[in-house]
């Protein structure tokens, strides 16, 4: 019998999706990873730096296996890189009871605004918010989808789906074709239902409502969904969560672009993972005095680790 899962995939203090194609990657090997293991999408969203799932499976581990597996490949074989590519263990925690799903649900596509990269969570493509709803909230745009000849193109050839799956022209599987729709709609009843949980701030009351499932287990929080990623800010989170974030600064795929470029044009490598440590070390020095930028940002987009 199928459970439900959060689960968390981490990089640490290196970036997972440096561009819109990595992005668009990884969730198509999300939507193959759940037919292959006969699991269950609810909702995800893909940060750079990491990825929260949730959904429902009995093989929460072979889950994670075929989502893992063949997104490093790519990412390995794109950038010129060796090695496993996350943190050697996911995160997984069993959502039990209405409330704790909701909580775990909202959480999870409120993420981008946690992180403070985007001020509401509608205005982050690469999460499942704007998949929920959509007529009813007036996203009535439907994307143009490619015949299924061409969809190989973007997920190999051996890759196996099924006939729902519907992918758009850039390249990337429709949400709404691959996420069990309906029953998170069911879940939050209205849209103006879902849209009070994705604008909810976090607060005790919140807490206390997980408790009327009757399941002793400990509340799903803000706490407890990033507790499978390792640099975070929990104060500064917060903080987001209010709106109080400069949106307007580079963000993790514009720094990746830029930092990619350089190591084309000025140092003639195909990649940033080419280049050595003194060379990634000269970038870093140039952005962080020229630039401004942030330390912790700068050398995870240069996979600069300690």
């Amino acid at each position: 019998m199928k459970k439900t899962f959060h689960l968390c995939l981490s990089a640490g203090e290196e970036v997972m999706f440096r561009d819109l194609e990595d992005y668009h990657r990884g969730f198509n090997c999300f939507a193959l990873a759940l037919h292959k293991t006969g699991s269950t999408g609810l909702a995800e969203s893909f940060m750079s730096t990491h990825t929260h799932q949730v959904i429902q499976t009995d093989r929460p581990e072979d889950f994670m296996y075929h989502f893992r597996r063949p997104y490093s490949l790519y990412f390995n074989h794109k950038y010129h890189r060796t090695g496993k590519l996350g943190e050697s263990t996911h995160f997984s925690m069993e959502v039990i009871g209405h409330h704790h799903l909701l909580a775990a649900l909202s959480y999870t596509l409120r993420n981008a605004l946690h992180h403070g990269v985007a001020p509401i969570p509608y205005a982050y493509p690469h999460c499942s918010a704007n998949a929920f709803f959509r007529r009813e909230m007036g996203k009535f745009i439907d994307e143009n989808t490619l015949p299924v000849r061409t969809i190989y193109n973007h997920i190999g050839r051996r890759a196996n789906f099924p006939d729902r799956y519907k992918m758009s022209e850039s390249g990337v599987f429709l949400r709404e074709s691959v996420l069990d729709i309906p029953q998170v709609e069911n879940l939050f009843v209205t849209p103006r239902a879902f849209n009070y949980y994705m604008t909810r701030k976090s607060s005790e009351e919140w807490e206390m409502e997980q408790v009327k499932d009757g399941n002793s287990m400990e509340p799903v929080n803000l706490h407890s969904i990033e507790k499978g990623v390792r640099h975070h800010d929990m104060d500064k989170m917060l903080i987001f969560e209010s709106g109080k974030a400069d949106y307007r600064k580079i963000s993790d795929i514009e720094l990746c672009t830029q930092v990619d470029r350089i190591a084309r044009s000025y140092y003639g490598k195909q990649s940033i993972y080419q280049l050595t440590r003194a060379e990634k070390t000269m970038i870093a020095e140039d952005l962080y005095r020229n630039h401004h930028l942030r330390e912790s940002q700068i050398r995870r987009c240069l996979a600069l680790m300690r």
